[in-house]
C-alpha cells in the first residue's frame, strides 16, 4: 500500500534519485535545505533532538538550541545523501582520520574477531572504508528491520556498495549464529547500542550523568566469542569528511560474573558519553515511531534517554 509516512519507501526513493542522478552540487548543498525542512515539519523529532542536546551539553540559550537542532538535522540529511549516492557518478571516497587507530589495531591483532559497538551518529555507513583501511577485515553490521521493506532494501543496497555486509535480526534466538561464525573467522561485527529494543535484555549503566540501560547482547556476544569489544564512533565534519574514534578495547572474561558484565557495559557507556560530549550534534535519535532503521533514528527501538528510568 502506498504510504507517505516519514519512513516510507517513497521518500527514500526520492532522496536516492537525487543523490544518484543529480549533479554533485545537489548532493553537497541540498541536504541543508531538506534537513531544516524536516526539523520544521516534524515537531516530535525536533523535541527529541533538543532533549538529547540538553542531556549532553546542558541548558543553553534559545539561539544555541535552534542552531544545534538545525545542525543535527542537516548533518543527518548530509549523511543520508552521501550514502545514497553510492554506486553512482556522485560516489566519492570519504576523507578523514581514524583516531585511536592503535586501539583498533590491538583488538584486530588478537585474531579472535572484534565486536564493534557504536551509536546512531554521523556517517557510520559512509565512513566505514576509513575504519577498514589497512586491516583487511570484513565489517558485518547488525540491524533491526525497518517497517518498510522497500525502504530497507534500497538503503541496504547503498550501504553494501560501500563494503558493508548487513544482517537483520529480530527476536529469533538463532540470529546470533551468523555473527559468531563471522567473529570466529576473525572478522568484525558491528552493533549499535543507543537503543534498547523492547523485550531485549539490558544492563544498567550511567550515561551522561544519568542512570539508564543499554542492550546486553553485544557484551554477551564478546563473552561467548571470547573476542575484544571496541567502542567506535563517527562524526560528520563536513561534506564527505568524517572523524572516527576507536576507544580502548574491552575484554569480557569467559563465564563472566554479573559484576564483570556490568563493568564492561559501563565502559561502553563511558565511551559514548565521551564522544557525545565532544560531538553533541552528531547523535541521530529523532524519537519517531516506526521500524528499526539503523541510520535514520526513526525506529521502534527506544533511545537511551527516552526511557525515563533515570535516578536523578
Amino acid at each position: 500500500m502506498f504510504s507517505l509516512r516519514h519512513d516510507a519507501a517513497f521518500w527514500r526513493r526520492l532522496a536516492h534519485l537525487g543523490a544518484q542522478h543529480g549533479p554533485e552540487w545537489w548532493v553537497r548543498h541540498s541536504p541543508a535545505f531538506f534537513g531544516l525542512a524536516a526539523a520544521a515539519v516534524l515537531p516530535r523529532a525536533r523535541t527529541s533532538v533538543l532533549s538529547n542536546l540538553r542531556s549532553i551539553r546542558g541548558e543553553a540559550s534559545p539561539l544555541r538550541d535552534a542552531v544545534d537542532v538545525g545542525r543535527t538535522f542537516t548533518s543527518y540529511a548530509g549523511c543520508l545523501a552521501e550514502v545514497l549516492s553510492n554506486g553512482s557518478k556522485n560516489q566519492r571516497l570519504p576523507k578523514g582520520t581514524l583516531h585511536g587507530r592503535a586501539n583498533f589495531a590491538a583488538a584486530v591483532a588478537k585474531e579472535r574477531g572484534v565486536v564493534l559497538v557504536t551509536i546512531h551518529s554521523g556517517g557510520w555507513d559512509s565512513a566505514s572504508p576509513l575504519l577498514a583501511h589497512g586491516f583487511n577485515r570484513e565489517l558485518m553490521f547488525v540491524m533491526r528491520p525497518e517497517r518498510d521493506p522497500d525502504a530497507r532494501a534500497l538503503q541496504d543496497a547503498a550501504r553494501a556498495k560501500n563494503g558493508i555486509v548487513l544482517t537483520h535480526v529480530g527476536d529469533d534466538a538463532l540470529a546470533s549464529l551468523p555473527l559468531l561464525r563471522h567473529l570466529r573467522r576473525g572478522q568484525v561485527v558491528g552493533l549499535q547500542v543507543d537503543r534498547v529494543p523492547r523485550g531485549v535484555r539490558e544492563r544498567k549503566v550511567a550515561l551522561l550523568g544519568r542512570r539508564t540501560t543499554i542492550p546486553e547482547g553485544p557484551v554477551r556476544l564478546a563473552e561467548i566469542a571470547q573476542c575484544p569489544l571496541v567502542p567506535v564512533f563517527c562524526a560528520r565534519l563536513g561534506y564527505r569528511t568524517y572523524h572516527i574514534e576507536a576507544h580502548p578495547m574491552i575484554e569480557v572474561p569467559r563465564r563472566a560474573t554479573e559484576e564483570q558484565l556490568d563493568v564492561a557495559a559501563q565502559k561502553v557507556a563511558d565511551a559514548i558519553t565521551s564522544f557525545l560530549r565532544a560531538h553533541p550534534t552528531q547523535w541521530f535519535h529523532f524519537g519517531l515511531d516506526g521500524g528499526g532503521d539503523g541510520a535514520s533514528g526513526a525506529g521502534g527501538e527506544e533511545s537511551l534517554l527516552d526511557r525515563h528510568r533515570f535516578a536523578s
